[in-house]
């Protein structure tokens, strides 16, 4: 199709670009070869009159006038698939599908296990591919690369009109210790919890994490005992220990170790903690995982 000029079939290619961020890839998306999506993109700049993509050690990074341009098109393309194209329903009763899920440890903990519980019961022909993840940002490397349909996490610190979130649930750092811990009783002020020997869970090995830089803007410093590199063990560490650790509470209620544990509100004033459902824009129109990703947002709210 022609329009003024412009081949339509250059603003699919250009889309494909703005999600893939790799020609090899874009080229796989749209069904063309690699030359083919080149080719594309060399008319896109003739026409455009600008570079619309730069080359990187990370992918083609858009330009600004390619960033302008991302939103418009996408809107476009998408209506004329909903003009001209009807995708089948999706029936997760007799549908067999295996979905990949992205997941960073606190929704591993907290909300894999009522997910797994509630797809057994509902849709038996259908499976999880679960992928574990640390760093926020890395959520969109491993959509980019289509290794994962759907992360759930800390909303990436940088996204574009590719990457798609959704809020699905928070929750409030408690400081815990161990029932015989001789502040057990409380009352938990900042010089008490400044004189604890904490546990930070830090997957990089880093000694610091967002309580230490909420107490360096106030010139504190808290003594560290112990790092570790997952949340899982910690609430049955401070149970047998006279350690502490700042986590998100629903940590500590899952733990089996629970009973074992006292809870206290951080005298830090911390922000509360939202984990998103992450997509690729992509797959955003698909049945299958418009479906999966209200089934999940269910079961969060369920929680």
């Amino acid at each position: 199709m022609d329009f003024h000029g412009l081949d339509l079939n250059l603003l699919v290619a250009f889309d494909a670009l703005m999600n893939e961020r790799n020609v090899t890839r874009a080229a796989t998306q749209v069904g063309v070869s690699q030359p083919a999506m080149s080719a594309a993109l060399s008319r896109l700049r003739t026409l455009l009159g600008d570079p619309l993509f730069q080359r990187s050690s990370a992918g083609l990074v858009p330009t600004a006038r390619a960033r302008d341009l991302a939103l418009p098109v996408a809107a476009a393309l998408r209506q004329i698939e909903l003009a001209m194209l009807t995708q089948p329903a999706f029936d997760p009763t007799t549908a067999s599908v295996t979905f990949r899920l992205g997941l960073q440890d606190y929704p591993t903990l907290v909300l894999l296990p009522a997910l797994v519980e509630a797809l057994e019961r509902a849709t038996p022909g259908i499976s999880l591919n679960v992928l574990g993840y640390n760093d926020r940002d890395t959520a969109i490397d491993l959509l980019d690369a289509g290794s994962i349909d759907i992360a759930i996490g800390v909303a990436p610190t940088v996204m574009d009109a590719r990457i798609m979130t959704r809020p699905l649930m928070r929750d409030a750092f408690v400081t815990i210790v161990s029932t015989d811990h001789p502040t057990a009783s409380g009352p938990m002020d900042l010089r008490t919890y400044l004189d604890l020997q904490h546990v930070l869970v830090s997957p990089e090995g880093q000694l610091h994490g967002l309580v230490d830089q909420t107490l360096a803007q106030q010139g504190k410093q808290r003594k560290l005992a112990l790092t570790v590199p997952q949340l899982f063990a910690v609430p049955a560490i401070i149970a047998r220990t006279k350690m502490a650790a700042t986590v998100l509470k629903r940590v500590a209620d899952d733990s089996l170790a629970s009973h074992r544990l006292v809870m206290f509100t951080p005298p830090l004033g911390l922000p509360e903690i939202t984990f998103h459902l992450i997509w690729h824009r992509r797959s955003d129109s698909n049945p299958a995982q418009q479906w999966f990703r209200e089934f999940i947002a269910q079961q969060s709210a369920a929680l």
